[in-house]
């Protein structure tokens, strides 16, 4: 897996010096330079939907288990920082972020349901927000080739969304176990809570409609927050677009770094979609890789203090709790699991202790 995202990120990297080379690397940097205040417009409209996404997450909780608001909106960042800027596939930040709301007195099985109900919501409404992209592309261009390209991308799409589900709701205990155990290694994981724990509290998350209902509408406003960064940066550059137009460019833009998963930051993928789709508008592809790289400085500039966070939030952990040590819960109801040894608090509520006292870092997946 290591050699695979080492070639990939070598790949990507051959590619964005070749698009910038041929672009003319002056040309880029002149439009760089023109973005002037866009760039700070940008980074701040990312900052607004990162945090925004924080509160999609916060709603899809069970009122009495919930974290706070602001834990849940920095732990946010956190999933930013590790997802954008570590080699760890785009999802790693997810789990290292449920692993620490375990910390925060959310239960494994709650914590690591919220992860899986959270992505589920964003990956549905990233593809609304693709079909979107699509139709107004269509709309406003007629069909051509990547009306065509993507429309088949979301073709491929469909059932694999649905196949993400169905593995949450019905026999997927072995995928998720898997899953997990892939990305947080085969001890981490089980600071999430045992598998049938997991999937009882996926049930009852998912069992709220109108929470889950809350977190996709909020998620769809946080992809048009994202389109900000297109319309404010092209503006600034002298190539004013629409909404609309923008609309185009951002959702399909999100679509090709979602497919390129597996390649550390999208590198290659990000530029060369952006010059496809800023072409279909006349906006020439060395303003396309300033778009880009205003974007990069947004990641860099909204993901660092998430990693910063991050470390700050390891180093106040204290230690797994030794035998007869309660773990703190926030109003948590009863649960047992078969990973560890049921205890009693002096309330007589049965909480969990993890096998060996070992919740794990999950630093080692990043």
């Amino acid at each position: 897996m290591k050699r695979l995202t080492t070639l990939a990120l070598i790949v990507g990297l051959c590619t964005v010096v070749g698009l910038f080379l041929s672009s003319g690397l002056e040309d880029v940097a002149a439009a760089v330079v023109s973005a002037g205040w866009g760039a700070l417009v940008v980074v701040l409209a990312r900052a607004v939907a990162v945090a925004w996404a924080g509160f999609g997450w916060f709603v899809i909780f069970p009122r009495f288990e919930r974290p706070s608001l602001r834990d849940s909106v920095v732990l946010r960042f956190v999933r930013e920082g590790i997802n954008t800027l570590l080699p760890v596939a785009q999802v790693g930040g997810d789990f290292v972020a449920a692993r620490l709301l375990t910390k925060r007195g959310v239960t494994g099985g709650v914590a690591g349901a919220s992860m899986f109900v959270d992505l589920m919501t964003q990956a549905v409404t990233q593809f609304l927000f693709t079909v979107a992209g699509v139709a107004l592309l269509a709309w406003l261009a007629g069909d051509g080739p990547i009306v065509r390209t993507v429309a088949g991308g979301l073709a491929v799409a469909a059932p694999a969304l649905a196949a993400f589900y169905l593995i949450q709701r019905r026999s997927g205990h072995k995928v998720i176990q898997g899953l997990v155990s892939r990305f947080a290694g085969s001890r981490e994981w089980r600071a999430l809570g045992a598998i049938d724990v997991l999937y009882d509290a996926l049930k009852r998350l998912y069992g709220n409609h109108g929470r889950v209902a809350g977190g996709i509408g909020i998620h769809l406003v946080g992809w048009l927050i994202g389109t900000i960064e297109v319309y404010v940066c092209l503006h600034f550059m002298g190539y004013p677009v629409s909404f609309f137009e923008a609309v185009v460019i951002e959702s399909l833009a999100q679509a090709v770094r979602g497919a390129a998963f597996a390649v550390p930051g999208a590198l290659g993928a990000q530029e060369g979609g952006l010059i496809a789709l800023c072409a279909i508008f006349g906006i020439p592809a060395e303003a396309a890789l300033a778009l880009s790289l205003v974007k990069r400085l947004a990641d860099l500039l909204v993901g660092v203090p998430g990693l910063l966070a991050w470390h700050a939030l390891e180093g106040k952990a204290g230690p797994a709790p030794e035998s007869g040590e309660a773990l703190p819960a926030r109003h948590a109801p009863p649960q047992t699991a078969p990973m560890g040894v049921p205890y009693g608090n002096d309330r007589g509520t049965t909480l969990l202790r993890p096998v060996d006292g070992e919740l794990g870092e999950l630093k080692k997946c990043a």
